[in-house]
């Protein structure tokens, strides 16, 4: 079992990349024998970094929630990172690339939470009935790790390759919605570039909210009232150049425009 020590060590250079915006080599490379419960470790202690310098936790962010990831990354389960309120994007701002190190989009919808929830037992249904709505979004996801050579360990311990999140302002009921077929159309300067309905994640967004409350259950934590919970994307992750804009259109959300700097990425 790799020590407490290594852990520290690996979070170290996690952190030190992610703030010089600079890319490390895997860390499955380097350390073979590093399993799940490791990565999570590692990934607390950079929270723990980023809430003793005052950031405030306000959600999750679900991954691997699809099929065609899960098999990329030869898992079958999701995973999680923890979203922070400095990560959070207002709808249009531009993102200068300087923060970012190898950024790509996902366009998603955001669950707020309307009550606490957490495992075990959480079925789709109960995760329905505690979630006060859904917002547009669009995940900002990025990889300390070189050239995106993740490996399931490697971005669990990055906090899931978490990046920037921005989300519309426009919440609807989830009452009102069959998240299922829920679409999105994903567009580049005007040009489409990809489409996606609910039922890539999980077969509906709200069983992805189920799991992570039962996996959070099982580590002794949960959901909070108004969490954001970010289920995973519904469409191929889209890598962004310098001045993209890009524009997530959801059925009965409406959209979120997503603006970047002209300058390189890191």
């Amino acid at each position: 079992m790799p020590s407490a020590a290594l852990h520290q060590e690996l979070a170290d250079e996690l952190w030190n990349a992610d703030r010089s915006a600079k890319q490390i080599a895997p860390l499955t490379d380097r350390h073979q024998d590093l399993g799940i419960e490791d990565a999570y470790a590692i990934q607390t202690i950079n929270i723990d970094r980023r809430t003793s310098a005052g950031e405030r936790i306000i959600g999750r962010k679900v991954g691997l929630t699809s099929k065609p990831m899960q098999q990329m990354l030869g898992v079958d389960e999701p995973d999680f990172g923890v979203l922070t309120d400095e990560m959070i994007i207002e709808d249009g701002d531009l993102i200068p690339l300087s923060r970012l190190i190898q950024p790509r989009v996902e366009a998603e919808p955001a669950f707020v939470m309307a009550r606490d929830l957490a495992g075990p037992g959480v079925s789709t249904a109960t995760a329905l009935d505690a979630i006060a709505g859904v917002l547009p979004a669009v995940e900002i996801v990025d990889s300390r790790v070189t050239d995106w050579k993740i490996k399931l360990v490697d971005t669990v311990a990055d906090n899931a390759s978490s990046g920037l999140l921005v989300v519309g302002g426009r919440m609807r009921p989830v009452a009102d919605l069959d998240l299922r077929l829920m679409g999105v159309v994903v567009s580049r300067g005007g040009e489409l570039l990809d489409t996606g309905a609910g039922a890539a994640a999980l077969g509906n967004p709200a069983r992805c909210v189920a799991w992570l409350a039962n996996k959070l259950g099982s580590l002794g934590a949960g959901l909070k009232a108004g969490d954001i919970v970010l289920p995973g994307a519904v469409h191929k992750m889209v890598p962004v150049r310098p001045g993209d804009v890009f524009r997530a259109e959801f059925a009965h959300l409406g959209a979120v425009t997503v603006r970047f700097s002209k300058e390189d990425a890191a």
